[in-house]
């Protein structure tokens, strides 16, 4: 059987890297960005080799890139490295925060989430929809920010409510071919994102840990495995919707 192939931007840290080994577990091969770490995307490839799989990492700018030079490179690592001209799985994981109040939040800052978390995740399904297989599945990535609200997130949460609407739109799209359109939302997680804030500071950490059903903050192994478990877990009259993994936070 022919394995699957996903695509993960952002695939060299923090929650892209936890989807990469979790799908590679499942047997998925993977084709990974990474932006400004080549050794960490190359360790990361290492360890999905280990797991039996094939991995391919590819350099990509989410604010900058060249969206068509880049669909362009992933057909070439398809053919290249895994003789096949499709890929299965499309995970718009790659993205930023900025943590202003509205009042501190200026065009600059509007501009750089719209470009990473609108613009490219946009763009990159559209010019990426051609090489994905028939009933295949795009994954885009919200927050549980676009849920609930915490003091100066209301930039990034917005960017993050559109990401939801596209899921919708591109589902419906899509849908004749079979392919499944879905967006996660993951509540607080312990990463470096936003400074390492939730990972690092004890008092963040708790004060969240108090508000969530489940008594703590996610770790990036709990997205990676609802990623896979969304891809590759039998889901698939599921297409349109958002799924929050947040533990239960603040419900």
């Amino acid at each position: 059987m022919t394995p699957k192939i996903a695509l993960i931007t952002g695939a060299s840290r923090g929650l892209g890297r936890a989807a990469a080994l979790h799908l590679a577990r499942a047997g998925v091969e993977v084709i990974g960005t990474y932006n400004s770490s080549p050794e960490a995307a190359a360790e990361v490839a290492r360890e999905i080799e280990v797991l039996g799989v094939r991995a391919a990492m590819l350099p990509f700018d989410a604010e900058h890139g060249d969206i068509a030079e880049f669909a362009d490179r992933v057909r070439e690592a398809l053919s290249q490295t895994f003789g096949r001209d499709s890929l299965d799985y499309l995970v718009n994981n790659a993205g930023l925060g900025v943590h202003r109040s509205i009042a501190e939040t200026g065009p600059e800052d509007l501009d750089l989430l719209y470009r990473v978390h609108v613009r490219t995740p946009f763009l990159l399904t559209r010019a990426l929809s051609p090489v994905i297989s028939e009933g295949g599945s795009v994954l885009f990535v919200s927050s549980g920010l676009a849920r609930f609200t915490l003091p100066g997130y209301a930039a990034y949460a917005s960017m993050k409510g559109a990401v939801e609407v596209l899921t919708r739109y591109a589902a419906q799209e899509f849908g004749p071919r079979g392919i499944r359109v879905n967006c996660i939302a993951p509540g607080a997680i312990a990463t470096d994102f936003g400074g390492g804030a939730v990972r690092d500071n004890a008092q963040i950490n708790a004060g969240i840990s108090g508000m969530t059903a489940l008594g703590r903050v996610g770790e990036a192994e709990d997205i990676g495995a609802g990623v896979a478990g969304l891809l590759t877990g039998g889901l698939s009259w599921m297409t349109g919707q958002r799924v929050e993994l947040s533990g239960g936070q603040r419900l």
